[in-house]
């Protein structure tokens, strides 16, 4: 007779949980984009799915132009079908509204119109471009053209408080500009990118005039932290540019500065395990995400601010945090998705959902282009190094780190 004692359900491995995620992130830019080559908003992508229908971020369409190229390495598309999308991308890109070359944050998805009354902004505008400068670098030719008129077309300094040699934050043409790039976070592409513009370069001296405070947590090595330490803060100028051997004229390393950023975190989280049902060990690095009560950019933990009492945590866990740390503490992140992947309310059609929270019985109903980008880009890395060996040939890119004063140091 046969047994009727159940199999026991097959314990994944952790190739088959980074495929997963992988496949499913890149189903989402390849999908959730305007595919319609006759539409003035051809090759804009969602900026998230399935809320917020019919508008698109550059942001997500910048992780969407890098997305493709690794969907030609991973076999998911060919090379033929990412340059038809691409090429209608950039076209898109060229006929846009810009504001001294930069672009709207939002945008309606099908006419490619300004959405929601949203900012000019310079870093949604940079991590765009290192969409589009991947693209260029990896295509090559009609691509690489249509790529460096778009970047060159960018007036950096516009966006730069002369009074302060630092960028603002962002421009509405009705009252002006707001804020100021005054502290660390995740901006570090954008005065590479400025830097090694050939019709607009920045002064050095707007890479240096933000402020690097530096903290140690749990008996950690010292970091120089962002406000609200939300790890994305860590991640994403790491997505394309490998910092790994550089250190500008100060000795910063930004890649360890990463690692000990999300050695913060994990520890963090290990501290708190008994305090929360979400937080812990396999459950780690808290950022700017959806939660149970909606999106919230204060999300992070301590060290935060000059106090460590800017930051938010409610027990709220997004998976991106811990994937997109997964070059600086691999073993901590590939441990986290294994647990991520053993909730099945957690998993979707485009890969892990973008957060939930145990506490209070919550799953995002929602994913984020930006968490789905950072998620792929980081595991392409992880895998062979793909982004980073790309943009690390780009010639803006070697050249912004020049001007900046980095230096190549042996390991």
């Amino acid at each position: 007779m046969p047994s009727l004692t159940p199999s026991p359900t097959p314990v994944p491995t952790i190739e088959e949980v980074i495929e997963y995620e992988m496949r499913g992130s890149f189903d989402f830019f390849w999908e959730q984009a305007n595919s319609d080559p006759a539409s003035p908003g051809c090759g804009l992508i969602r900026d998230r799915y399935p809320g917020a229908e019919g508008i698109a971020s550059i942001a997500s369409v910048g992780f969407g132009l890098t997305a493709y190229l690794i969907g030609v390495e991973k076999g998911y598309i060919t090379r033929e079908q990412a340059a038809e999308r691409v090429n209608c991308t950039l076209d898109t890109l060229l006929n846009l509204d810009r504001v001294e070359g930069f672009y709207y944050h939002f945008l309606n998805l099908r006419t490619g119109k300004r959405a929601w009354n949203s900012e000019v902004s310079n870093i949604d505008t940079a991590i765009l471009m290192m969409g589009v400068l991947s693209a260029g670098e990896y295509f090559g030719g009609e691509i690489a053209e249509k790529a460096r008129r778009i970047y060159e077309g960018i007036n950096w300094n516009w966006f730069v408080d002369q009074n302060r040699d630092m960028f603002y934050m962002g421009y509405y043409p009705e009252k002006g500009f707001e804020g100021h790039w005054d502290f660390y976070a995740e901006q570090l592409m954008m005065y590479i990118l400025a830097a090694g513009s050939e019709t607009y370069p920045i002064d050095p001296a707007v890479y240096y005039a933000f402020t690097r405070h530096y903290v140690t947590y749990a008996g950690g090595q010292p970091f120089i932290h962002s406000w609200f330490h939300s790890i994305f803060t860590y991640q994403f100028s790491h997505a394309w540019i490998d910092f790994r051997n550089w250190v500008d004229r100060d000795g910063v390393n930004w890649f360890q500065n990463s690692v000990e950023a999300s050695q913060a975190h994990y520890n963090y989280a290990v501290r708190m395990q008994n305090k929360f049902k979400t937080i812990g060990p396999i459950a780690w690095g808290l950022t700017a995400c959806d939660g149970p009560d909606g999106y919230d950019g204060r999300y992070g933990a301590p060290p935060s601010g000059y106090d460590n009492t800017v930051h938010r945590v409610d027990d709220t866990v997004p998976p991106a945090g811990a994937i997109g740390s997964i070059i600086f503490l691999p073993e901590e992140a590939k441990q986290a998705m294994l647990n991520y992947y053993s909730i099945e309310r957690l998993k979707g059609r485009y890969g892990f959902k973008d957060a939930y929270n145990l506490s209070r019985n919550w799953f995002a109903s929602d994913v984020i282009g930006i968490d789905k980008g950072i998620t792929l880009l980081m595991l392409a890395n992880y895998q062979n190094g793909f982004v980073h060996n790309v943009m690390m040939q780009n010639e803006a890119v070697q050249r912004g780190l020049q001007r900046l004063g980095f230096e190549q140091v042996r390991e």
